[in-house]
């Protein structure tokens, strides 16, 4: 790696609890991006349309943030391939999961979601080549359970847009696995406009001549803002894997839940279902389990 490479590199710190309050933080635009989602959706706009607009807003306030410090340098990467898949994942999932939330309640897709690290660990033994124990393979079947819970496939409550949160959510562990898999040797500035400049590139010619212009102001407002959620969100949570470790900021992610009930409540008028709430129980206790075990493997 050459030293003007090296200099684009913040080094890490030790500073978890302004960490963690960066991964909550980073959690809370997550949550805003799902709930302008649902909105745009249900005041008619195609889900193309505002996926498209999510990333290129978001590509946008990265190349006024990033490129007047390093330039073009921000955008050059020695794993085209890489990134390339990396961004695939990502924009592949946020597609799915936007389609599925116009027919599923905010609480049901990101709680399917939180199975994500559940399906990381799978993922970690082919594509990464970790070794995984029986205990950490019986709390991914218990977190597959959890997930089960949610959906409910027995029941009335069971929609087939939960199939959209599965592939969103096998997308999204990929698009994870990926992000392992270029950790230390790409800078942050290159893996956040290559995944939103592809993912833009890619679906202007889809979104653009299906775009519907919002009939309300508030749409409209939203329309932008629902790149910047995503923007800002990636930039916090990659400023706290800077300041604490990996390990720690995990479970923050489960805060997503109450958050998700109360933008679901306050925006949309619906409370989640108990049986979301024990799925969720199990997912994360499951999540938990997993994280342990890392941190125990790394001590």
């Amino acid at each position: 790696m050459s030293r003007s490479v090296l200099k684009t590199i913040a080094p890490r710190e030790d500073k978890v609890g302004l960490g963690v309050a960066m991964m909550a933080l980073a959690i809370f635009f997550f949550t805003c991006i799902d709930t302008s989602a649902k909105w745009l959706i249900l005041a008619g706009l195609p889900a193309l349309q505002v996926v498209f607009a999510r990333y290129a807003v978001h590509f946008l306030v990265s190349l006024v943030l990033f490129l007047p410090k390093e330039g073009m340098d921000a955008l050059r990467t020695n794993n085209p391939w890489k990134e390339f898949f990396r961004a695939a994942f990502l924009f592949g999932s946020t597609i799915c999961n936007f389609t599925s939330l116009k027919y599923l309640p905010i609480t049901v897709t990101t709680t399917i979601m939180f199975a994500a690290p559940v399906v990381v660990t799978l993922l970690a033994i082919p594509v990464l080549k970790e070794k995984v124990g029986i205990r950490r393979v019986i709390a991914v079947c218990v977190g597959f359970i959890g997930v089960l819970v949610v959906m409910q496939p027995w029941g009335t409550a069971f929609h087939p847009a939960m199939f959209l949160n599965i592939g969103a959510l096998a997308l999204a562990a990929m698009y994870f696995v990926m992000t392992r898999l270029l950790a230390g040797i790409e800078r942050n500035s290159t893996m956040q406009l290559w995944s939103s400049g592809l993912a833009s590139l890619s679906l202007a010619p889809v979104a653009l001549p299906i775009w519907v212009w919002p009939t309300q102001i508030v749409d409209f407002i939203v329309l932008g803002l629902i790149g910047m959620f995503g923007a800002f969100g990636h930039i916090s949570a990659t400023y706290a894997h800077r300041l604490a470790d990996a390990s720690i900021l995990s479970p923050v992610v489960y805060i997503q839940l109450f958050l998700a009930a109360a933008a679901s409540f306050l925006v949309f008028g619906t409370w989640p279902t108990l049986w979301t709430l024990v799925g969720g129980l199990i997912i994360i206790g499951s999540g938990i389990y997993i994280w342990q075990r890392e941190r125990t493997k790394m001590a």
